[in-house]
């Protein structure tokens, strides 16, 4: 009898589900709602999903795959589960940020959407910068209208006036898949600012870059808040993915808002950091504000509201963790591992004896003013420094880098406290975040956690069955504490203002 209840009380487990749509995969997860913690997580396809490219520049996607993608995904955790229809209770969704779908009446893609790394629409957006000036681009949308989605959309309107003429609505690519599950088109606070389309000033529609690129104002979807019921399954998609119809959409956001989220990154003073081949931090800032040299980028975060500002501030620097790869290729002893590498770097002291390294070696780094300037070796002494001083110098040039970054958000008014991040590439680390604690000052916190896992608790807050997001992420585990050493602080400044004195003028 006992073992029928069991058995019983897991058949009828209720579950969250969570996507991610990334351009290599979409991953999918379930997360029981009484526990808070993970069921299971799939992804697919399980090879990197391909990029359309037919020029150079270019990176292209097709909608359609993202939700067999999806489909795919999805199945796999039900089988793993063993989870019904009916123990879904709501879905949140995250995904790749700035990308551009087109759709028609009929709710379909017009062409392939234009994603986040294709460059095309540069020259329209800088063109906007110069002609609607820095003040009133910054000032509204708190960035240059760049490489963003209204300008991709500038491009489609110029070079392909056939699918321009024909468009109904533009959505991210998070807004599709929530529309291939409900049959509505929707978009959020959120998706808009990331597109360039939402004026912070006004808090509505950023009509005046509209109307310069000539959009008419009728492509934007309805607005949608990004926590609350946005849509629910139709019965089409429900017989497609085996899923009930009704189930609601109560949650999405872009992928960096959304990682902040996982790492329940919410409030003014936290940030949530990546450092693989290139190193991110998004930060909270709790009051309207921009870089006057637009070396990052500003956004609204997921709890954003114009009475209660939240703005996610986003550094990225192209070069961080590459250079710790190209040097266990080719500075470090043949055939020594990560693990190794840092044993063998901690052998030297903070500030690697005067050797400073700057990681910029991979492409123009926006915070730099988008110069690339490259990596580069600074006060090499043939009669003291080793590979040890080397291997140490790359991993504080790269805490360094992000530092900087960090010290940009500073000036816009963010007081960083706490840096959170998954324990994984360069916070595998032991120098890496003991540098990155010692020269911001913030504790870091690591956590185990991604976006298919966030967005999934995500939906409980926006179904409501969590209080707030400190119930919601609860069971998020920290498997790791640094705190700043005290003591070393003088030894990590000092090593800091001599690598920022080998940077460009």
């Amino acid at each position: 009898m006992h073992h029928e209840n069991q058995n019983r009380d897991y058949m009828h487990k209720q579950y969250l589900l969570g996507f991610d749509v990334g351009s290599s995969s979409v991953k999918a997860s379930l997360v029981e709602t009484e526990s808070g913690q993970q069921a299971a997580s799939a992804f697919f396809p399980e090879k990197e999903a391909p990029i359309i490219a037919h020029k150079a520049g270019w990176a292209e996607q097709e909608p359609e795959s993202w939700w067999q993608y999806a489909r795919m995904a999805l199945a796999k955790v039900m089988s793993t589960t063993g989870a019904a229809a009916d123990d879904i209770v709501a879905i949140g969704i995250s995904y790749q940020m700035h990308g551009l779908v087109c759709v028609d009446r009929d709710l379909r893609a017009l062409r392939p959407a234009i994603i986040w790394c294709d460059s095309r629409a540069v020259p329209y957006g800088q063109r906007a910068f110069a002609e609607l000036g820095s003040e009133q681009c910054l000032s509204h949308l708190l960035n240059s209208p760049g490489n963003f989605t209204a300008a991709k959309l500038a491009w489609v309107s110029e070079n392909e006036p056939e699918v321009f003429n024909n468009i109904y609505k533009v959505m991210l690519p998070g807004d599709y898949l929530a529309m291939r599950l409900s049959g509505s088109v929707g978009t959020t606070v959120g998706g808009l600012s990331e597109g360039m389309f939402w004026d912070f000033k006004d808090n509505k529609v950023a009509d005046f870059l509209l109307d310069y690129f000539g959009i008419p104002s009728s492509f934007i979807p309805d607005v949608l808040p990004t926590f609350g019921t946005q849509c629910t399954v139709c019965k089409a998609a429900a017989e497609e993915l085996g899923l009930r119809a009704g189930i609601p959409v109560t949650y999405r956001a872009g992928d960096q808002p959304n990682n902040a989220l996982s790492l329940d990154v919410f409030e003014p003073g936290e940030a949530a950091t990546t450092a693989g081949t290139s190193g991110v931090v998004y930060g909270v800032l709790g009051q309207v504000g921009y870089d006057p040299q637009s070396r990052v980028n500003t956004f609204a975060h997921v709890n954003h509201t114009a009475s209660d500002p939240r703005l996610g501030v986003l550094l990225c620097v192209n070069g961080t963790g590459i250079l710790n790869s190209w040097m266990r290729r080719n500075a470090a002893p043949t055939g020594i591992g990560y693990a190794e590498m840092n044993d063998l770097a901690a052998t030297a002291p903070i500030g690697a004896a005067g050797l400073s390294i700057l990681p910029f070696g991979n492409g123009a780094e926006r915070v730099l003013c988008d110069r690339e300037v490259g990596a580069s070796v600074h006060g090499l002494n043939f009669n003291i420094h080793s590979q040890a001083h080397m291997l140490r110098a790359a991993q504080e040039g790269i805490a360094f880098s992000l530092a900087y970054g960090i010290e940009v958000m500073r000036q816009m008014g963010l007081q960083l406290t706490t840096i959170r991040a998954g324990e994984a590439n360069m916070f595998l680390s032991p120098i890496f975040r003991q540098t990155l604690a010692g020269i911001t000052g913030a504790t870091i916190e690591l956590c185990d956690t991604d976006g298919s896992i966030g967005a999934a608790r995500a939906a409980g807050l926006g179904l409501g069955l969590y209080k707030d997001h400190r119930e919601a992420f609860a069971s998020l585990r920290r498997s790791r504490i640094i705190e700043p050493v005290l003591a070393d602080a003088p030894a990590y400044r000092e090593a800091y203002e001599r690598w920022t004195a080998y940077l460009p003028k």
